[in-house]
């Protein structure tokens, strides 16, 4: 009887080989973390202590201005002109504003000056003071609008120090900067009163010399109402226009009050073109050309009264403005304030310890296999020479 052939069975690498392996190189596998961990924790050690000083703040919050209902009492030809409430024009999260106040080059100046931390960080050039004071400095804004500033430092106290600085300079930079919704709106409207009142100075200059010279022409009742009328509506539409100006400092094109105020502006100017062109029909061949210089002079009447209005509605915006703005003066509010920490954040030598001996008995594990790998395809006739042609391969040929 002719005994079967058996088939080679190949073994595979199991866990008790693997085992097997660490085991047999022992030394290497515990000895390297080892080393690692006393080297880390020797490190760890001669690293200087770093303390964190953390501060709170509260910027303020975009509200709907009390000019709203202000602005709704007037009445007359501007009363629903109410669209700049700050909570109808979907302003955007004011806390990112103030962390890029925060981050900016001019609080970063002043708190180097105020700390000569050229000194403390020994470093001569201005931006690589900055650069050191951006790296220690973390400054994030929470979703409930609480901005939080960690400043880091060797010393507890400037720690603390410099954390509360950010706050201070920040309280500083706003008392110049008009970043809320009432003091850009109050720039706004300041600086649009002062050009309508230049303009209005000069309509009635223009008017009071044309009528020492020529008079004025001889309107009836109706044609007095309609010069009043058409007046209005220029101011009225002028008006708008500067509404929709101060509006999209604030609010986004697609802004439901926005496009409602747009649409507000396109039905006055078709009603302006309306009256004048009806005006021009009722006039039409009755004008007395021999008295144009009159004529003239009631234009100039009619564009002093546009002014006038004009000017009155930008002077109660105006108004309302500061009153918000004065409202809004204390916009800086402390949550809380950096005190010396008394624990170190720095160096977590735990942490480091830890890490260290894991990586080192990674490495350990990995650098054992090879050479368990290498040293077996020495002793195996067909693995050293598929060893030969690998190190053949991995040698630097000559060009």
């Amino acid at each position: 009887m002719i005994p079967a052939e058996t088939a080679p069975v190949e073994e595979g690498v199991s866990l008790l080989d693997f085992l097997i392996v660490l085991a047999k190189r022992k030394r290497v596998v515990l000895g390297v973390p080892a080393a690692a961990a006393v080297v880390a924790t020797a490190i760890s050690f001669l690293l200087p202590n770093v303390y964190t000083g953390t501060t709170k703040i509260l910027p303020p919050q975009q509200s709907a201005s009390a000019a709203t209902a202000l602005l709704n009492q007037l009445g007359g030809a501007f009363g629903g002109l109410s669209g700049l409430a700050a909570g109808s024009l979907g302003i955007k999260n004011p806390s990112d504003l103030y962390v890029a106040m925060l981050k900016s080059r001019t609080v970063a100046d002043s708190l180097i000056s105020r700390f000569d931390l050229r000194k403390v960080y020994d470093q001569d050039r201005a931006s690589d003071v900055r650069k050191q004071l951006e790296n220690l400095t973390t400054i994030t804004s929470a979703r409930d609008g609480i901005i939080t500033v960690e400043v880091e430092d060797k010393d507890p106290k400037r720690a603390a120090d410099i954390a509360n600085g950010y706050v201070e300079e920040l309280m500083t930079l706003t008392r110049v900067l008009a970043v809320t919704e009432a003091s850009q709106r109050r720039l706004f409207f300041e600086r649009q009163l002062l050009q309508t009142k230049d303009s209005l100075t000069a309509a009635e200059i223009a008017a009071r010399q044309g009528l020492q010279k020529g008079g004025i022409a001889q309107v009836d009742a109706q044609g007095r109402s309609m010069i009043e009328v058409t007046a209005r509506l220029r101011a009225q539409i002028s008006a708008k226009e500067v509404q929709l100006g101060a509006m999209r400092t604030f609010a986004a094109e697609g802004n439901p009050e926005l496009q409602r105020a747009q649409e507000e502006l396109v039905a006055l100017r078709r009603e302006l073109s309306k009256i004048e062109g009806t005006a021009q029909i009722d006039t039409g061949g009755k004008a007395d050309t021999s008295d144009s210089s009159g004529l003239d002079n009631l234009g100039r009447l009619r564009n002093v009264k546009y002014y006038e209005f004009l000017y009155e509605f930008l002077a109660k915006q105006y108004e309302l403005a500061k009153i918000d703005e004065a409202k809004d003066a204390t916009i800086i509010q402390v949550m809380d304030k950096a005190i010396e920490p008394d624990r170190k954040s720095k160096p977590k030598r735990a942490l480091i310890l830890i890490l260290s001996s894991l990586v080192a008995l990674v490495v350990a594990i990995v650098w054992a296999l090879v050479s368990e790998s290498v040293s077996r395809a020495v002793n195996d006739a067909r693995d050293a020479t598929r060893l030969e042609t690998l190190k053949r391969y991995l040698k630097w040929r000559q060009v």
